[in-house]
């Protein structure tokens, strides 16, 4: 890092909130190195595999020398701003609006409570014009918000004072900050609002909790005892894993809401979305969603923040970055942030087993295994994951959830092979140590498949594991998770036992929603009798002409008539259709674990906290 100034002030200006309108500015001191000067918006927030277009929003481009006279400027290909830079300009002011209507982790959010600042979604950075070393320097970054308004950034704070913002004359409080390169100022979040931060230290190490809710409910003071309660015992186990990090100042912004979910990790924040249910009373499943959410992002300040593909050490952001290994990246982060809110009792073992019967549901009713394999799910990301469909299922993985369980698969025979010496969490660190961005440089940052497959048969049992860790990731199969949960002394059944005689419903093989008093198709399941007669889009309109008006409605109508002609009346495009034909009962998944467990089971979910 260097102590060097870039000479770029990055600033914005939240006093409008009511507007949804952010003013953005920038200030780039000479010199200039050409007669034109290009700024390109970033496309691509690292973390979310899917070019976004943030110039969309930008109205009111405006750009001036240190006079205040006007420069000449122009649009350039669908990212950037080409200005004219006359000699004799020592400053150049470049100043623009922002939409911030979008409620979610990856862009802007502004309203009359708060700001939530991505920076890739903010600001543009100039690519030709000036040095480019400066961008590697220390940056200025100005923030200008209502006076009563609290920050919450990993990002070093200089000053604070009270006073007119620069870009528009409103009286506010600006806070003055820095970051001392590019990547820093891409990857810190702001979160501002009137509500407290509150601050307290882990074993050595700060951490800053902001809160925000969407509609301005208060928060259950308990619940939020509790879960400062869990995120000391999580970090705690991440430590116990990882070591403490060099780096301080931890920033946990968790944004409360109706509906919306969602999390983004940063170097040394997160920012977490989820229903405001998570921290109500009672709602344990909600609660242990928020509590899985945290600690997936909080490991990824190692697993991909700081360990990241060899390709990402300098990241691109106006093009899609392509990775085989975001199995490794997104499904390992998954599997391990889940066992290590076990492992340090903020999740009872209750807690991981239902969890895992979740993911066992939502694996069995797909069969995009047969079809693609996790390397290819990984690189195709930018076109698969995150532009899903309703035939998507049939052909495509989720590299999240498939990777979480193949994963699994390997954890359990490197343990196997190692009569539990270590496992897959201990590869983890063994990267980390060897190949992330704090290493020592002499080393090669960043890693590859080859990477991983060295340091796995380097470890004691792992020597035969290469060719296996080949196949798990190239294969187009289901892993067997059976015989991995048979490893623990687990068995596994289906969720629900029907009882002996007991008429089973007909199934339709068809995931439903309820809309505005109709019951519309989403998705085919895997196996649906329907699949060549009823698409999604279409509404189950009656079974055996009894009107079906919402999906109870639809479910006491297929009790009992499994193995039974059942007449469907259903929409297809404005016009009534009648499917009749013998339905089956619903398929027996095994996703459900059964028994105790044995010794090595119990070893699996232990603490490595010294202290417990």
């Amino acid at each position: 890092m260097s102590s060097l100034q870039s000479g770029i002030r990055f600033q914005i200006d939240a006093t409008e909130g009511s507007s949804r309108r952010l003013h953005v500015g920038l200030e780039i001191d000479g010199p200039f190195t050409a007669s034109t000067m290009m700024l390109h918006f970033p496309r691509w927030v690292p973390g979310s595999y899917f070019l976004r277009e943030p110039i969309q929003h930008m109205t009111e481009f405006s750009a001036k020398d240190q006079a205040g006279q006007p420069l000449k400027f122009n649009r350039v290909n669908v990212d950037a701003m080409r200005i004219v830079v006359p000699e004799g300009v020592s400053k150049i002011h470049v100043h623009y609006r922002l939409l911030a209507n979008d409620l979610s982790v990856r862009s802007n959010h502004l309203d009359e409570s708060h700001l939530h600042m991505m920076p890739p979604f903010t600001w543009f950075l100039p690519t030709s014009g000036v040095d480019a070393d400066r961008m590697n320097t220390n940056h200025t970054i100005e923030v200008h918000a209502p006076s009563s308004w609290i920050p919450a950034t990993q990002y070093e704070l200089v000053s604070s004072s009270t006073g007119v913002g620069t870009l528009t004359g409103n009286k506010g409080k600006t806070h003055v900050y820095t970051a001392p390169d590019r990547d820093e100022l891409l990857d810190g979040i702001i979160e501002i609002n009137p509500n407290e931060n509150q601050t307290w230290v882990v074993e050595g190490r700060t951490h800053h909790l902001k809160l925000w809710d969407s509609g301005g409910h208060p928060v259950d003071e308990k619940m939020l005892e509790r879960f400062k309660e869990d995120m000391d015992r999580i970090v705690k186990e991440h430590h116990a894993l990882f070591g403490i990090p060099k780096w301080d100042n931890y920033v946990t912004v968790i944004q409360l809401t109706e509906k919306a979910r969602g999390g983004l990790e940063h170097l040394n924040s997160q920012t977490s979305m989820l229903p405001r249910q998570c921290l109500m009373p009672g709602h344990e499943d909600e609660y242990r969603d928020l509590i899985s959410l945290y600690s997936h992002e909080y490991l990824h300040q190692w697993n991909v923040k700081r360990l990241r593909p060899r390709n990402f050490l300098d990241y691109d952001l106006q093009k899609e970055g392509h990775s085989d290994l975001l199995w490794w990246f997104e499904g390992g982060t998954s599997w391990l942030g889940d066992m290590l809110c076990v492992r340090s009792g903020a999740w009872t073992e209750e807690d991981w087993r239902k969890d895992f019967t979740r993911k066992m549901k939502r694996h069995t009713t797909r069969h995009g295994m047969a079809y693609e394999s996790l390397t290819e799910s990984s690189h195709d990301a930018w076109i698969h994951l995150y532009r899903g469909h309703a035939f998507s299922r049939e052909s495509q993985i989720s590299y999240y959830l498939e990777g979480e369980l193949t994963i699994m698969e390997l954890d359990m025979e490197l343990r196997k092979r190692s009569k539990g010496l270590h496992g897959v969490c201990d590869l983890m660190a063994l990267l980390c140590q060897t190949h992330a961005l704090d290493c020592d440089p002499s080393g090669r940052l960043g890693i590859t498949h080859k990477d991983i497959r060295k340091a796995l048969i380097s470890m004691k049992g792992g020597g035969r594991l290469g060719v296996m860790l080949d196949e798990l990731v190239n294969r187009k199969a289901a892993p067997d998770m059976e015989h991995v949960m048979a490893y623990f002394g687990l068995k596994m059944e289906p969720e629900h036992q029907p009882k002996e005689g007991e008429p089973q419903p007909a199934w339709l093989g068809l995931n439903l929603s309820h809309k505005a008093g109709r019951v519309m198709v989403s998705t085919h399941m895997a196996a649906s009798p329907l699949r060549l007669e009823i698409m999604p889009g279409d509404e189950i309109v009656a079974i055996d002409g009894l009107r079906t008006t919402n999906i109870k409605s639809l479910e006491t109508a297929l009790k009992g008539k499994a193995g039974q002609a059942v007449a469907i009346t259903y929409a297809h495009e404005g016009v009534l259709r009648e499917h009749t034909l013998s339905l089956p009962s619903p398929p027996s998944h095994n996703v459900k674990l059964v028994g105790k467990g044995n010794s090595k089971w119990q070893a699996y979910i232990a603490t490595r906290q010294a202290s417990q």
